[in-house]
């Protein structure tokens, strides 16, 4: 059903330009997001991925296509949509607190109400015993969930992951990445993740679509049923299908093609 569609990108075009030449990073992308949903997008290094969140998340505007964010136009940044980074970008002279109400201080949307909420966020998300920290004093991974916390602190309806793990250690990554999909999930938020890892994405997703080298174009995508039934990132990764996934998607990528 149409009213199940939260994000509609439709025939985005976007190239980038010098004076020399034009290069073009993301070629004829259509696809949707349901509500709710967990989308990942991988593909080759310097496909275009990031380049196709920045247009999703209104930071760049395509050369031509359609967005929109429950049947709106999208023409620029929106307070529906949320963004993480790939690196934290928390502020070493504020605390952990001011640091997740930065976002609600930005949009102008600090008030006793939100600022409750944000710190119930941090309650109820393991961080508050460190409310008054700074950010040198946390490990990489908590800091990523600070991260998280801030951009759900504006209660945006649609997060935008832009390689949130990829600065973090192998075990730190998995155990993050099981916690970021649970908070997700419990607060029953829509997500789009970009990442290179395959089985990150096999892992936290509902759908995973595969970009080609750039220009970047639609080669697939897939939906993902792990069989077991509700289950953590970790633990989908031991269901029988998960490495028919990551084989499909990994022939898919064609990642020897130059």
């Amino acid at each position: 059903m149409q009213n199940d569609i939260i994000l509609n990108i439709e025939n985005v075009n976007m190239a980038y330009h010098t004076i020399s030449k034009e290069t073009l990073a993301v070629n004829n992308v259509s696809f949707s997001v349901k509500r709710g949903e967990f989308f990942s997008i991988v593909g080759p290094s310097g496909c275009g991925k990031s380049t196709l969140l920045s247009i999703i998340s209104g930071l760049l505007k395509p050369e031509s296509g359609t967005i929109t964010i429950d049947d709106q136009p999208l023409l620029g940044p929106n307070p529906k949509i949320g963004y993480m980074l790939q690196r934290d970008h928390l502020f070493e002279w504020r605390n952990i607190l001011q640091n997740v109400l930065l976002g609600l201080e930005v949009q102008h949307k600090l008030t006793k109400e939100t600022k409750e909420h944000a710190i119930n966020l941090l309650d109820t998300y393991g961080l508050s015993d460190f409310k008054y920290n700074y950010p040198r004093q946390l490990s990489g991974g908590m800091k990523q969930k600070v991260a998280l916390i801030r951009t759900l602190a504006i209660n945006p309806e649609v997060l935008l992951l832009d390689e949130p793990f990829s600065s973090l250690d192998y075990q730190t990554r998995l155990y993050i990445s099981d916690e970021v999909l649970s908070i997700i999930q419990k607060e029953k938020k829509t997500a789009i993740l970009v990442t290179h890892d395959i089985a990150e994405a096999v892992s936290m997703s509902d759908r995973v679509m595969v970009l080609s080298h750039r220009p970047a174009i639609v080669k697939n995508i897939y939906d993902i049923t792990l069989s077991g039934g509700a289950q953590s990132a970790i633990q989908k990764r031991t269901a029988p299908e998960f490495r028919e996934y990551f084989n499909m998607i990994w022939k898919e990528l064609d990642i020897h093609d130059p």
